[in-house]
This record gives structure tokens, C-alpha cells and sequence, in this order.
């Protein structure tokens, strides 16, 4: 996330806030510009000056509420929608006249925002199923509604499900033990099933990356519903750390892409607010005095990632778990990258890559095979 500050006194403001502690302006983010910017909103007709340079804005009509604002997105002051570029993507909301469930949502927006930015950022698609029926996106908040009734989190189609009690920290927390996972966040869940959406988005049926997916990640021809039962039922091989970046990425191809597929989206959100803030790790690598300012992973075909994670991220992942341990919290960062993540994670990164218009000459960079990048506090 990058650093963000009021446009009319300056003072540090963050990604969620909606009014400048400072000045008390309006802030909301406007996504064609990436940035938050501050408003007057006292203008006729649903438009907000901008405070500072920029065009007048109007709020996502999820802005306010009686309670508490559920968006702090902008559109153009004479757009014809009255959702954010976010919220368009929200197909089902849970029942807002429920105890809880209008914070439940809040949350789960607002994780979902982060999400949303960091896809931005990477310049890959974000079409609403309104947009695109085919291609779309469409998330739907859900709770169970009769006794016995289950709601399972899951992609199908470009459509997320989403159960809502993920909302709740302590239901989230009780769901992580029991299910033996380091780690699980929302922002996680939303990361990793927008990985089998862009599956289907950079990979299925392309020549040019199918064959190397396949030797990577395994053939995703193999039976979805009979992998999965096999690892609930028996459990990952005992081998799984050397060859994936969890557990459950072992139980079938497309899991295995999809918990790479968040794994990036995490490092590359990570080192771009670690760079915002202008960290350095002067000592972060054992055999080096000094070492550079932590700098996002640049999207250069060229460059091989391995390098990049081993200056980059290696030193600041071990940073922060030193942190949470001094802090006397679980690690951030409970993982190990062994060399075939590494080389799963070079794969995301050069299709991400393509994304963003690379030259034809960086398009045919050479495959290589990368080191494993193992960290001794993880």
C-alpha cells in the first residue's frame, strides 16, 4: 500500500479512513488515480470538490449509512453508476436488519478494497459480471439460514462465496486451529480464490502457458472432488514443505496455483508498503553490511524472481516475525520457500508480467531453475 496523505494539510491518512483527523476534510480514494484525496462535501447534486487539484468526485452510494460508512470509494462526479468500481463486484450481501452482520460487511469490504487495489496495481482486469457476464467477477456474502446449513468460501466461474462468520475473529481463529493452518485471514480468502479466477483468466486453454503449468503445478485434468477427499481424508504427503507453499496447496494443481497465486499477491502488497515507508534493513543479510531500501518485486521478464525475493523479501519476512515475536504474537509470516515454490512464484510473476504490456524480447526470457529461499526464523 502506498503512503497516502491529506491533500489539504498533509497529515499521514491511511486506506480505509473517511474523514482527515487533521482538518476534518472528507477523504475517499479514487481509483483511477490510486490515491486518497481529500473533499468538500457540501456541493449540490451528490458531487464533491476536490481540496487540491483533481476533477469534483462523487461517493459510492455505499459511502454512508446509518451506521457506519461500508465504502470510502469514489467515481467521477458525472459517472452514470452509483457503485464504486469495488462495490459493483458485490453480488450478495448478507441481511443487514441481522445483529452484526452491517460490521460483518464492513470488514468483509474492506479486505475485499485491498484486495481490489493490489489487483490495480498489477494492471490485471477487474470487471464486475455486470460488465462481463462471461468474465466477470461476482462475490457473494453468505450466512447459513436454517440449522445444519453449511456456507462454503469457493470459487466457481468468477464468482466468490464468501461465508461471513470469516468476519469474526475469534470464529476465524477457532476455524484455523482446527483446521491446523498457520494462517487465515479474510484479505487471505480473498486472495487465494481470486487466484482460480485468474486461472481461468492467464491460463486455461493458452498454449503458450498451459504446458509449463503442467510441469510446475501438476495436471489440473485430475479429478478436483476425489483429490480433495483424498487430503481431508488421509492428509498431505509427509514431504509436502519441499514441494509447496502449504499443506493444502498439495491437494490438487489448482489449489497448489491458488495459494502461489495469494502467496504473491501478499509479498508484492508487503514490500510495497515496507518501500512506501521507506524501510531499510541495513543488516538484514547475514553476509552484507548494508543492504538497499526495500523496493516492491519490479515487474522486469529479465530479472530472475528468486533474486529479487532473496533481497527483497527474505529480509523483510524475518524483520516482521522478529517483530511478532517481540511483540509476544504469532508470526505474520509462517512460511518456507522451498526451490519448487520459487520457481511457481517466477511463473506468476511472468505471467503477471504480460500483463503489463512487456516487450516481445522480455516476453521470451529464458526459464531458469531458482535456489530455495528458506528463512531461519520461520
Amino acid at each position: 500500500m502506498r503512503m497516502m496523505t491529506c491533500s489539504r494539510c498533509g497529515q499521514r491518512i491511511f486506506f480505509d479512513n473517511t474523514v482527515c483527523e487533521g482538518c476534518g476534510a472528507r477523504l475517499g480514494f479514487v481509483p483511477a488515480e490510486m490515491a486518497m484525496a481529500s473533499f468538500d462535501d457540501t456541493l449540490a447534486d451528490g458531487a464533491w470538490q476536490r481540496l487540491g487539484p483533481g476533477a469534483a468526485h462523487k461517493p459510492c452510494a455505499n459511502y454512508g449509512g446509518p451506521l457506519m460508512p461500508v465504502c470510502n470509494w469514489m467515481l467521477p462526479a458525472d459517472s452514470a453508476e452509483g457503485l464504486c468500481l469495488s462495490c459493483r463486484t458485490t453480488a450478495t450481501i448478507p441481511a443487514l436488519d441481522k445483529p452484526g452482520n452491517l460490521q460483518a460487511w464492513t470488514r468483509i469490504e474492506q479486505a475485499k478494497r485491498r484486495l481490489i487495489y493490489g489487483l490495480l496495481a498489477l494492471r490485471l482486469p477487474v470487471p464486475s459480471k455486470e460488465d462481463d457476464e462471461q468474465a466477470g467477477l461476482a462475490f457473494d456474502f453468505l450466512e447459513p439460514l436454517a440449522p445444519g446449513e453449511s456456507v462454503l468460501t469457493g470459487h466457481a466461474g468468477g464468482r466468490i462465496t464468501l461465508n461471513i462468520a470469516e468476519a469474526d475473529d475469534a470464529t476465524r481463529e477457532q476455524m484455523r486451529a482446527s483446521m491446523h493452518e498457520p494462517y487465515r485471514t479474510l484479505l487471505g480468502h480473498f486472495r487465494h480464490e481470486i487466484g482460480h479466477y485468474y486461472w481461468d483468466r492467464l491460463v486455461r486453454g493458452r498454449p503458450k502457458w498451459i504446458g509449463e503449468f503442467r510441469r510446475l503445478f501438476g495436471d489440473e485434468r485430475a479429478d478436483y472432488g476425489a483429490a480433495l477427499q483424498r487430503h481431508y481424508e488421509a492428509g498431505p504427503a509427509a514431504d509436502w514443505p519441499q514441494r509447496h507453499v502449504s499443506a493444502y496447496a498439495s491437494s490438487h494443481p489448482w489449489e497448489d496455483w491458488a495459494e502461489c497465486f495469494a502467496h504473491y499477491l501478499h509479498m508484492q502488497d508487503a514490500l510495497e508498503t515496507a518501500a512506501a515507508w521507506g524501510l531499510r534493513l541495513d543488516r538484514a543479510l547475514p553476509e552484507h553490511c548494508e543492504a538497499a531500501p526495500v523496493q516492491p518485486l519490479p515487474l522486469d521478464l529479465g530479472q530472475p524472481l528468486a533474486a529479487q525475493l532473496i533481497e527483497q523479501w527474505l529480509p523483510l519476512s524475518q524483520f516482521v516475525n522478529a517483530m511478532d515475536r517481540g511483540l509476544g504474537a504469532r508470526d505474520s509470516y509462517p512460511f518456507v520457500l522451498p526451490a519448487p515454490v520459487v520457481d511457481k512464484l517466477g511463473f506468476i510473476h511472468r505471467l503477471v508480467g504480460t500483463r503489463r504490456s512487456a516487450s516481445p524480447a522480455r516476453r521470451r526470457a529464458a526459464r531458469h531453475t531458482e535456489p530455495a529461499i528458506t528463512s531461519p526464523i520461520a
